[in-house]
């Protein structure tokens, strides 16, 4: 098998399963690629476009072909050389419906059941209504509504025997201890005695295995005539007598039906963010560890797969225990593995979001993130400062909105006190718990803890801490500290002594200092859930809402970028490539994921626009003036927002196709579509005239009204026109800011990752956008289609410069692994006149090294070239300094030997006469 030098993000469903990316293998070894990595493939809710709701993690999913085509794939892989990384869930699976049989017996039996422990339940809430009962917010009505209008029968699963009560795609098992209760209402003899025994089933030493055979029996007793109508009738709550019949059923059971409103503030268990049908896993039990990966272990030693990628990792009690007993697992099968699938080391990634100064804990024994960090990287080296006060104070004046830090903030305060009201309580109560444990602090009340918690948690800058049994590391302290101090700034002097106390408990003091019994089990339980509160209030506060509010340039906008910052240096941009290398030199590095707010070239695209701010804040002058007439004055005011109609312009010059006319009416149609789905998605994730949970439909239907109009309506043209003309003055200069994010990613260290079908341009917006059908005839096609460089230089704007700039650096990195995966990062020097237009380094190794060149900020260089190739006398005197001679014999460029004479200066206008960067190779 080939070494891990470059992988291809697949996402797999039941439109493009396992045994279609097998005829694509062939394609993917000849653009380079390494090993592909895939999205979930264990068993997920029928219909799943995206695998991260599990429903049985013990099989391959049918729905992508099962385990057969799982063989074929990883065969044809082998027969190229490559591997199989997979990504796995192990913080949540999905729950609700009635596919998960895992959730299905904990719902059925309750603490009985064997699953019981699996899901991340409290059992002892402080809401007598809920004493030992699972709250299920699943109801589309308040309870007594739906009881009273029949919206949750009772019925019978006459293939399985089981009985339920039915919501729409959701089925709610009745414990078989209950089933007398509902078959004593049947005049049928048999299955009056078959209640006899099912009521004896309380008696049992294991009711689960004797409740079995009755429920067998009970369903071949309806199959051969006998008559269950009766006694489901006698539960019909629509007549009175039903009505109390069937709510006493319910009461019994272990569980409490509740209208879905209810989930923010009274929910029980931890779920995904506020997603109600994925249920929190409580990994970190070994039982549950081994049950929930057994599949992938078995996997794993057989030789079908190479690697690891673990989906929010922060969600987990404990990260770094979880990391590392991976890892001690995982190595143990190796040497299981068949010889021709023997590897030395078995690569694990976690998806991570890291903030400002945050690098991932190396303790944990992971190869690296999945490659957030290297995506806000690239995007503020590609934003020019100068623009970032104009395009503040534009922002500012047109919606009136608060910076970006004060953005999160309010967002965080609002999540917290809605979506995630009830997660912040549970915390909140245990703090209380921990407070009660000691004489000294036992008179503080939840007012009051409860005040300073969310102080804290609203200036958290990391998604979270991993404070353990020895307290926070200190690689966390100042984040908890910058934490503690904004806290301290928000709340009255009164509260603060509040906040020496949450510094202790929540990390200051180790719990395993305190006494083995029930206060220390407090204070870790404190701990665990105050961890599991501040990454998904960062995630829903930021990425779900904070994004969509602010918009001082959209390409800063996007998952694992700190939005606040808006450029940064090369120095940094370096300083963070030879940490990585020292640390993580096999991190993945990312443009775009399946998770991101806007395409790689989207991004590209509008950071162009950081080097023209004030010509665009003329621009939105001059585009709200033509766009008055299109705007509707509802009773909560102008549609669209200011806000939201500036982040309609800019999400329009971002994602314009490329071979999009202006008078297109087909095209705009379709563009208009894609816009409309991104539109809706902004407007109810910004929470602010809109939301999911309360759908604001005439906010909604003027802004696409709005939209249509700027987009299809004739009397809309000079506006459309506008914007079509803006767009083609940043397109080309935006295209080498793509190749250029495309080069980098491939050459600075660690493994570069490409997203499925970004071979070529990536205009798409937010999912569903990001996740459509990929046109791989097509890209097989221009593969196999070696042009030179200039025709791929005239015809830019159909993708394959991007597509062949990747296969031949792809090309190069596998004819020198070491140089690109262990080679030592050297910064080059720029002089000369546009020294600062330039990004340079070398890599070094063994009798070997490579020179990559890259223009940075150069949109005026290139001018008004209707290629995106900066004329070589544009570039002046600016030349590289090396601290070594190459030598013209032994060194090849990118596309062609570039002419270099043995002196220990490169000129721009030689080495970038010909594409607009390159990669110089010189070997022995």
């Amino acid at each position: 098998m080939k070494p891990l030098t470059a992988t291809q993000r697949l996402q797999f469903h039941s439109d493009f399963t396992l045994d279609d990316a097998v005829p694509l293998v062939p394609y993917f070894a000849q653009l380079g690629i390494s090993h592909l990595y895939a999205s979930p493939i264990l068993k997920a809710r029928a219909g799943s476009r995206h695998g991260y709701d599990v429903v049985d993690p013990t099989q391959v999913n049918p729905e992508l072909g099962g385990e057969a085509a799982l063989q074929r794939l990883v065969a044809s892989l082998r027969q190229h050389g490559m591997g199989l990384i997979l990504d796995t869930v192990s913080n949540h699976m999905a729950v609700g419906g009635a596919d998960n049989p895992w959730w299905q017996s904990l719902l059925a039996w309750g603490r009985r059941s064997p699953y019981a422990e699996f899901f991340d339940i409290q059992w002892h809430s402080s809401d007598p209504l809920l004493a030992g009962q699972l709250l299920l917010p699943f109801l589309g009505n308040d309870y007594g509504i739906a009881l009273q209008n029949g919206e949750i029968p009772l019925t019978f699963d006459a293939e399985h025997g089981l009985l339920q009560i039915e919501h729409y795609e959701h089925r709610f098992p009745i414990c078989p201890l209950d089933y007398g209760r509902i078959l004593d209402h049947s005049d049928d003899p048999s299955l009056q005695a078959l209640a006899t025994r099912f009521s004896a089933l309380s008696d049992c030493t294991d009711p689960l295995s004797e409740a079995l055979p009755l429920q067998a029996e009970l369903a071949r007793l309806v199959r051969t005539g006998a008559h269950l109508e009766q006694a489901l009738a006698a539960f019909d709550s629509r007549s009175e007598p039903g009505f109390k019949r069937l709510h006493l059923l319910l009461e019994r059971q272990t569980y409490r039906l509740a209208s879905w409103r209810t989930a923010a503030d009274d929910i029980n268990w931890r779920r995904f963010f506020d997603i109600n049908e994925l249920g929190g896993l409580r990994v970190e039990r070994a039982t549950v560890f081994e049950a929930t990966h057994a599949k992938l272990f078995e996997l794993i030693a057989r030789g079908l797969v190479d690697g690891l990628r673990i989906d929010h990792i922060d969600g987990l009690a404990d990260p770094r225990r979880y990391c590392r007993n991976l890892r001690r697992r995982v190595d143990h099968l190796l040497a299981l593995r068949p010889p021709e699938a023997a590897l030395e080391h078995f690569p694990i990634y976690v998806e991570k979001i890291l903030g400002t100064d945050e690098h991932l804990h190396q303790d944990w024994l992971t190869d690296g993130t999945t490659g957030y960090e290297f995506m806000n990287q690239v995007s503020l080296l590609q934003h020019d400062p100068a623009g970032e006060a104009p395009l503040t104070e534009l922002w500012h004046n047109v919606s009136e909105r608060p910076a970006f830090d004060e953005e999160v903030r309010i967002a965080r305060r609002l999540v917290l006190n809605a979506s995630l009201a009830g997660d912040c309580e549970s915390v909140a109560q245990a703090l209380l718990q921990v407070a009660r444990d000691d004489l000294m602090t036992r008179d503080l009340t939840l007012g009051a803890i409860r005040r300073a918690l969310q102080a804290l948690v609203e200036h958290y800058s990391v998604y979270r801490t991993y404070i353990n049994a020895c307290g926070r590391p200190e690689q966390d302290e100042a984040f908890f500290q910058r934490a503690l101090e904004g806290a301290r700034q928000s709340l009255s002097e009164a509260d603060w002594p509040l906040l020496d106390h949450l510094e202790r408990w929540l990390g200051g003091q180790p719990w395993r200092q305190l006494p083995v019994g029930r206060a220390r089990k407090h204070l870790r339980h404190a701990c665990v859930r105050f961890q599991q509160l501040t990454a998904p209030s960062a995630a829903k506060a930021v990425e779900d809402t904070a994004f969509y509010r602010s918009a001082r340039l959209l390409s800063r906008n996007d998952v694992g970028f700190e939005a606040e910052r808006f450029s940064a240096t090369p120095a940094q941009f370096h300083n963070e490539a030879q940490r990585r290398l020292r640390d993580f030199p096999d991190n993945l590095l990312a443009t775009a994921t399946h998770d991101h707010k806007r395409g790689e070239d989207c991004r590209a695209r509008l950071a162009v626009l950081s080097e023209h701010s004030q010509w665009l804040a003329s621009r939105v002058e001059h585009w709200r003036e033509l766009a008055e007439p299109l705007r509707e004055t509802l009773e909560d005011g102008l549609a669209p927002s200011p806000g939201d109609e500036l982040l309609l312009f800019q999400t329009l010059l971002a994602s314009w196709p490329l071979a999009l006319g202006r008078d297109d009416p087909q095209g705009l149609e379709h563009f208009a579509e894609r816009v409309r789905q991104w539109q809706q998605k902004a407007l109810r994730e910004a929470k602010l005239r809109s939301s999911w949970a309360a759908p604001n439909e005439r906010y909604e239907q003027a802004c696409a009204r709005y939209l249509d109009g700027l987009l299809l309506d004739s009397e809309n043209q000079q506006l459309r026109h506008s914007l079509a003309d803006a767009v083609a003055r940043i397109a080309c200069p935006g295209a080498l800011n793509g190749l250029v994010q495309c080069l980098l990613r491939m050459t600075t260290p660690g493994v570069p990752d490409l997203y499925q079908g970004n071979e070529y341009w990536d205009l798409s917006l937010v999912d569903p956008d990001n996740r459509r059908p990929v046109d791989y005839p097509a890209r097989r096609a221009s593969l196999d289609n070696s042009l030179p460089q200039a025709e791929l230089l005239e015809h830019w704007r159909d993708g394959r410069i991007k597509q062949a700039l990747i296969a031949r650096v792809l090309d190069l990195r596998r004819a020198h692994p070491e140089l690109f995966l262990r080679g030592a990062y050297l910064p080059l020097n720029a002089q000369g006149r546009h020294a600062d237009k330039v990004l340079a380094f070398a890599r070094l190794g063994e009798g070997e090294r490579a020179i990559v060149i890259a223009p940075r900020l150069a949109s005026t260089l290139l001018g008004a070239a209707p290629i995106p190739l900066i004329p070589a006398q544009n570039w002046d005197d600016t030349r590289l300094v090396l601290p070594f001679a190459l030598s013209p014999a032994t060194c090849k460029g990118l596309f062609a030997h570039t002419a270099v004479s043995p002196s220990r200066e490169l000129m721009l206008s030689d080495v970038l006469s010909d594409f607009p960067l390159n990669l110089l190779i010189e070997h022995a």
